[in-house]
C-alpha cells in the first residue's frame, strides 16, 4: 500500500478520495438500499398497496369506458350503414318507377 517515498494517508483523506470517486458513492448508495429496505418497506407497504389498488382500478374504468365508446360507434356506424342502404334501395326504386313502360304510355 505504501510505495517507497508514500506516507501514510490518514483516516479522513482515506474517506475523502474514496467519497470523490463516482462507483464508490454507487456501491455505498446499492448497499444502504439494500440495508434499509427491509426496514422502510413495511412501513410503505400500506401505502403502495393503496396506490397499486388505486392504479388497478383506474385501469378497469378506463377499459370499461373505452368498451363502451366502442359499443357505441359500432351502431352509430350500422345506423349509418342502414341508412345508406335505405337510401340506395329508395333511389333505385324511384329509378326503376321512372323508367318502367307504364310511366312512359301515360305521357
Amino acid at each position: 500500500m505504501l510505495g517507497a517515498h508514500q506516507e501514510p494517508i490518514g483516516l479522513r483523506s482515506r474517506v475523502a478520495e474514496l467519497a470523490s470517486n463516482p462507483n464508490t458513492k454507487a456501491l455505498v448508495v446499492g448497499a444502504t438500499a439494500v440495508a434499509v429496505t427491509p426496514l422502510v418497506l413495511p412501513l410503505v407497504k400500506p401505502a403502495l398497496k393503496a396506490t397499486i389498488k388505486t392504479g388497478v382500478t383506474l385501469y378497469e374504468k378506463a377499459k370499461m369506458a373505452l368498451s363502451e365508446t366502442g359499443e357505441l360507434l359500432a351502431d352509430v356506424a350500422a345506423e349509418a350503414r342502414a341508412e345508406v342502404q335505405a337510401d340506395s334501395q329508395k333511389k333505385t326504386s324511384l329509378q326503376a318507377a321512372t323508367s318502367s313502360p307504364e310511366a312512359n304510355a301515360t305521357e
